[in-house]
């Protein structure tokens, strides 16, 4: 066939694939393209046991679903709803789960119709270590059983009544098709089949991933018809394609004037959303200076949160009432929390030996969210004669040196789910403490409330655990293991013509959940 041949071939048969779609244009809607840009360089990728970086989590729950799920919107424990199951149950000891699973779900790509067993090969493989950066969040399940086609039994090691929040869609609690995966292998990294209402189109490395509906999704056809997922590391060039409408939803950065200026914009909305970011100062308990609990007083006495949040700004950013996130199950909004005093700073630092002041070792990320934090505590500290000696460094150097315990205080913000047990194992039980075997990031080396911790794990009545995570919440605070500096909410600007269609307050994803009835009226 001749090259001009051809090129007519191609068109005929591109002109019968329009057809084929329905009316041409101006006879119908127009397709909804929802154009998104990210504050990234580029993905690693979208295999959701391995999806790590806020850029990665945000797409998650747009291709794949849970057993759970929050309700759209909300990060409410207590809005925790069916998703892939129609329902659950559990034995009277809690250790045993039975979730009877929806019948009418097909996975995208033509994989076909989703079974027990490709919610147990989804769960083994979440809790693998070699296949899931999260196995550890799964290390209670003992095993995973098909007992029918569409119901799944698991079994855990100790009784618990958190297994419903495991399961939302949310880092390993997503469900894949075992057909796809063993098909695709280590392609599925960047060709990803899940159940959610878009299916994966196309990757251009270091520009964007493409996303069309999912025609067959369980819920109902989504309303967008395509997404573009565009990576534009530069807040410059991010807001000028914002600016200039090549964009209808915008990652914001953290800035109460950027804020500011997109919440004063006719046509723009802008959402501010849990989980808030929670930035705190880890006194390193296990050395001197700060084995001495008057030396961590005084340092929590010559804190002001108050003019770090100023800094940020009130729009975006807020003071933390407690050593967790205020919007985590079981945070105790009345912590009873030093406020500012520098006198009585410098008097705790005469009375523990350290008359003429005191210099103290902090490695600190060049990170912007705690670098500027960092700096304002820095100032706030010389007023009371302590000295703190910052080593400021690359993002990854940071994250290795302070696991190596080479800082006497360690600036962290962080976000997790927002269960208090999360938190309060990972940051301050001291089996968690850096060199011990299940080091996590208990950069304090707290052993304050190893009693409370350990029991609240185990207890299955809501009311007696809630005691416990306040009790373990008030030694902490006692014991001056942490002082929390401020809590940093997430930022998100779309065009007034983009309806969720639900009430956005918060997202697990760090992102807005775009669902079969999301629109876009353009």
């Amino acid at each position: 066939m001749s090259l001009s041949r051809f090129k007519q071939a191609a068109l005929f048969t591109a002109l019968m694939g329009v057809s084929s779609l329905g009316p041409v244009a101006g006879q119908a809607h127009a397709a909804q393209v929802l154009n998104v840009g990210m504050a990234a360089s580029d993905l690693a990728t979208l295999d959701p046991y391995r999806a790590s970086a806020t850029q990665e989590k945000i797409l998650m729950p747009w291709i794949y679903n849970g057993l759970t799920r929050f309700k759209p919107g909300s990060v409410s424990l207590e809005d925790i709803e069916p998703d892939l199951a129609r329902r659950w149950e559990a034995s009277a000891d809690k250790k045993v789960w039975t979730f009877t699973l929806r019948d009418d779900v097909q996975f995208q790509a033509g994989f076909g119709k989703m079974g027990a067993d490709d919610v147990v090969f989804s769960l083994d493989r979440a809790r693998d270590a070699k296949t899931s950066t999260f196995a550890a969040d799964f290390s209670n399940i003992d095993k995973v059983e098909a007992v029918d086609p569409h119901t799944v039994r698991i079994t855990l090691k100790s009784p618990s009544a958190d297994l419903p929040y495991l399961l939302v869609g949310y880092q390993g609690g997503f469900i894949v098709s075992k057909k796809a995966v063993e098909q695709r292998g280590d392609n599925f990294r960047l060709q990803p089949v899940g159940t959610g209402p878009f299916e994966f189109e196309g990757y251009q490395a270091s520009q964007s991933v493409t996303l069309k509906a999912n025609r067959q999704y369980f819920r109902g056809a989504p309303k967008i018809d395509q997404i573009v997922f565009r990576y534009i590391r530069s807040d410059a060039s991010r807001d000028l394609a914002y600016e200039s409408g090549e964009l209808d939803l915008v990652y914001g950065r953290q800035d109460q004037r950027w804020a500011e200026r997109m919440k004063d914009r006719a046509d723009t909305k802008l959402d501010i959303i849990e989980p808030a970011y929670q930035g705190l100062a880890y006194l390193n308990t296990s050395r001197k200076p700060f084995n001495d609990l008057r030396v961590r007083q005084a340092v929590a006495y010559a804190i002001d949160p108050a003019r770090i949040v100023a800094y940020k700004g009130k729009l975006v950013a807020a003071e933390s009432p407690t050593v967790i996130p205020k919007a985590t199950l079981g945070a105790d909004l009345d912590a009873k929390l030093p406020p500012p005093d520098v006198e009585k700073a410098k008097a705790l630092l005469k009375e523990a030996g350290y008359a003429n002041g005191l210099t103290f070792k902090v490695i600190q990320t060049q990170n912007a969210a705690t670098l500027g934090p960092a700096q304002i505590m820095q100032a706030q500290l010389k007023k009371a004669d302590i000295n703190m000696d910052m080593d400021v460094v690359e993002h990854a150097t940071y994250h290795q040196q302070i696991r190596k315990d080479l800082s006497d205080l360690v600036i962290y913000a962080s976000s997790r789910f927002p269960i208090a047990d999360n938190y309060l194992k990972e940051f301050y039980l001291s089996s968690a403490s850096p060199g011990q075997p299940g080091a996590a990031a208990n950069f304090s080396h707290c052993d304050a409330a190893d009693a409370e911790i350990k029991a609240a794990a185990l207890e299955l009545d809501l009311a007696k655990r809630k005691e416990l995570w306040r009790k373990a919440q008030e030694k902490i605070v006692a014991a001056v293991c942490a002082i929390p500096l401020f809590e940093q909410k997430i930022v998100w600007a779309s065009r007034n013509t983009l309806d969720y269609g639900y009430d956005l307050q918060g997202s697990l994803s760090y992102g807005p959940l775009i669902t079969e009835k999301t629109s876009l009226k353009k």
